[in-house]
């Protein structure tokens, strides 16, 4: 089982690159960051996680370009896996989307990795002309047509929420135009469908412990669509407890991210290391997360 770290960015506080750089010289596998375009005044949307309009922090509204961040965290880095928790590729042109995300996989020598998700904030995905009702068709057109454009060398799609003609597009990702995209979303009987059918594998919510009937029951629908080896699946956590990540390496997880304070850089770093200490991956620095 891997570990990796998410840092969700803003204006303050540590950089990406910093973290990224630190994060991987402790020994981590990855390095994820979310990511939010704005954030609309007017709220009506519910966050997951307060049930109300009402946000669990600023952070939200400052939150940095998923991409140009793990650009710049690619520049210091060479083995850390870059990816997003979770990116919103329906808040982009396809187009131009699949460009970026093509070129970071193509500076960084392949080590992209999309997390997506199908975005909780309707006001936002309004704003961007996405209807709430129809997000889940949105991003798996968004999907096909980038898959498109990085695998074929004349690409097209025809969809309600994309469409292009016959066209070139280059640079392709590094693995034979493959990027792997997981989906995150709670683990509903419907949600691990749609990872089958459009992803490569899923990543759970925060507040998600108890997985491992949904990771078996995800292997069930996953070998009887077909689909080659196991999907991946990601737990995200908060601090590390050595009993649940036993449990979790057990029902099949491949990856746990660990969240990183919004704290200043020097306390980030600190933390870093002793969550290092902590999963047994270096020795760490004194104390513990």
């Amino acid at each position: 089982m891997r570990y990796g770290v998410v840092l969700f960015t803003s204006d303050r506080g540590i950089s990406p690159a910093e973290a990224a750089r630190t994060a991987e010289e402790a020994g981590f596998d990855s390095f994820a960051v979310p990511e939010h375009t704005h954030i609309p005044v007017r709220r009506e949307a519910a966050h997951p996680g307060t049930g109300t309009g009402e946000l669990p922090d600023d952070r939200y509204l400052r939150t940095l370009d998923p991409w140009v961040a793990l650009a710049t965290a690619a520049s210091v880095t060479r083995r850390i896996t870059l990816s997003t928790a979770v990116a919103l590729p329906a808040e982009h042109d396809p187009i131009t989307l699949a460009k970026t995300i093509a070129t970071l996989d193509h500076l960084s020598g392949g080590r992209v990795v999309v997390g997506t998700g199908f975005g909780w904030n309707t006001d936002e995905l309004a704003d961007h002309g996405i209807p709430g009702g129809r997000r889940r068709t949105a991003l798996r057109e968004y999907l096909t047509a980038m898959r498109a454009l990085w695998t074929q060398d004349e690409a097209s799609f025809e969809g309600e929420f994309v469409s292009f003609g016959p066209s070139w597009a280059w640079p392709k990702p590094v693995r034979a135009g493959h990027v792997p995209v997981l989906l995150g979303a709670g683990g509903t009987e419907r949600n691990l469908a749609w990872v089958v059918r459009h992803a490569d594998g899923w990543i759970t919510t925060p507040t998600e412990r108890d997985i491992a009937e949904r990771v078996r029951h995800l292997r069930e629908l996953w070998t009887g669509a077909g689909r080659d080896g196991a999907p991946e699946v990601v737990a995200l956590a908060g601090k590390p407890d050595p009993g649940t990540l036993t449990a979790w390496s057990d029902a099949g997880v491949t990856e746990v991210l660990f969240g990183l304070p919004d704290a200043p850089a020097e306390d980030v770093i600190g933390y870093i290391h002793r969550l290092a200490e902590r999963v047994g991956l270096t020795s760490g620095a004194p104390g513990s997360p």
